[in-house]
């Protein structure tokens, strides 16, 4: 065989395969078709159409606050936020605060009364006065009271005798609720998703003279009821994020927190510094009535180390979603 020909083979096996890598080769590349596309008009659907039977798919809520970079201009990511708030709560739970006990529902109240009247029917309760619009149901066996609860699509209902809490009353509906199921989770989805749609208001961080804080709507000590059960469950990471102590009268919390100061610090400042460890520091956690109206939650450092500006601001950024 000449020598020439010895590379015939070896050339038409080049050439197919180049031949696939060509921009009109045998395999069509779809990336080139997103690279030419061209935005088409909006979809336009008919003005006849019931307008609550569309809604986004995965509709996005808006955010709390305001966009905060560093001094570079650079953003920083915060670490991943806490399965808190309402992501793992159960529909029904049990909130107390002194001698006051009662049950948070997720479910709004207009959604949730129907099934307080249907309890009231099957206990065999008489109802002497009903009043829809203040929540309240006086009944022979005690009063129920339902409102608005500090969680976004959430409601509080209280069952009480004589102005004290019924703890029987509280536990049968306790049972008859959790016993609902399927439907009244499907009831209380479709009220988060719908409120989530709409921007519905909680929880946000506002700044107030030279320091953040937490803005709420509700009164202190609804506020500091609820902190005191997210915190009991979320913050049992010893030497990371750790509830020490609480004082319901003063309406405040000591709480042991690795603040972003300390979780970023390089290498180099963990060598020569006087302690190699990443530690928690002692903060304050204070929960007050709001000038304005509502109430706040102030971040307060009670160690030696620095609690800059940008640490306050995350610890209560994820305070804040504990409580949404």
């Amino acid at each position: 065989m000449k020598p020439a020909l010895k590379w015939m083979p070896l050339i038409m096996v080049i050439t197919l395969a180049a031949t696939g890598c060509a921009r009109d080769g045998y395999y069509h590349d779809r990336d080139i078709d997103y690279t030419d596309a061209e935005t088409a008009p909006p979809l336009t659907l008919p003005s006849s159409r019931n307008a609550n039977d569309y809604e986004d798919a995965m509709p996005v809520p808006d955010i709390s606050g305001s966009f905060e970079a560093n001094s570079e201009g650079r953003f920083d990511p915060p670490r991943p936020q806490p399965m808190g708030g309402s992501s793992l709560r159960d529909f029904v739970e049990t909130r107390e605060m002194g001698n006051d006990r009662w049950l948070l529902v997720s479910m709004e109240p207009s959604a949730l009364w129907p099934q307080l009247e249907a309890f009231v029917e099957r206990q065999g309760m008489r109802v002497s006065n009903v009043d829809s619009q203040r929540g309240v149901m006086e009944t022979s066996r005690g009063t129920l009271r339902l409102r608005q609860g500090l969680v976004a699509n959430s409601s509080e209902v209280r069952c009480t005798q004589g102005g004290s809490p019924d703890e029987n009353c509280l536990a049968a509906l306790n049972d008859y609720l959790a016993g609902q199921g399927q439907t009244a989770s499907n009831s209380a989805l479709a009220s988060e998703r719908r409120n989530d749609a709409e921007g519905a208001g909680g929880p946000s961080i506002q700044q107030d003279g030279e320091e953040w804080v937490v803005q709420t709507e509700s009164g202190a000590d609804r506020v500091w009821a609820e902190l005191s059960h997210q915190l009991d469950e979320y913050f049992d990471q010893e030497g990371r994020q750790m509830l020490v102590e609480e004082d319901p009268q003063a309406g405040e919390f000591l709480i042991d927190y690795m603040t972003l100061t300390e979780r970023d610090r390089g290498f180099v400042s963990i060598v020569f510094s006087p302690d190699v460890r990443q530690t928690a520091q002692r903060i304050r956690l204070r929960v007050e009535e709001s000038a304005s109206g509502g109430s706040v939650i102030r971040a307060i450092n009670e160690s030696e180390k620095p609690f800059t500006e940008k640490d306050a601001r995350e610890l209560l950024d994820e305070l804040a979603t504990l409580l949404r």
